[in-house]
């Protein structure tokens, strides 16, 4: 990598990185009902599909890539995440997707 990128390149762009989210959801999951014995399976391919795609980005980052899937009976989930970064080239991307009886919660920093 240059030591001089332009702005862009080194500036977290939270559409580029919501738009691999959602493409990686819908490659791994689609329109799959929840089903219990498949959600470890689920949880890696959408994890790794995510990674694949931020890393084609060609951006000077590191991602973290975090993956929740449960199902959506009423039950409560909690999750929090604290960062120290500088806020005008890093971000934080929090998706949450719910379709037909599950939710799905993913964090791409």
């Amino acid at each position: 990598m240059d030591e001089f990128q332009s702005g862009e390149e080194t500036t977290f762009v939270v559409d580029e990185v919501s738009s691999v989210i959602k493409e990686g959801v819908e490659t791994v999951i689609g329109g799959s009902s929840y089903h219990h014995n498949k959600v470890n399976q689920w949880t890696s391919n959408v994890v790794e599909q995510c990674l694949n795609q931020l890393t084609k980005l060609n951006k000077p980052f590191k991602y973290i890539v975090s993956c929740v899937i449960m199902q959506k009976n009423g039950a409560g989930l909690h999750t929090a995440a604290s960062c120290f970064w500088d806020n005008t080239t890093d971000g934080m991307r929090m998706t949450c997707c719910s379709i037909a009886a599950r939710a799905l919660w993913r964090l791409v920093v």
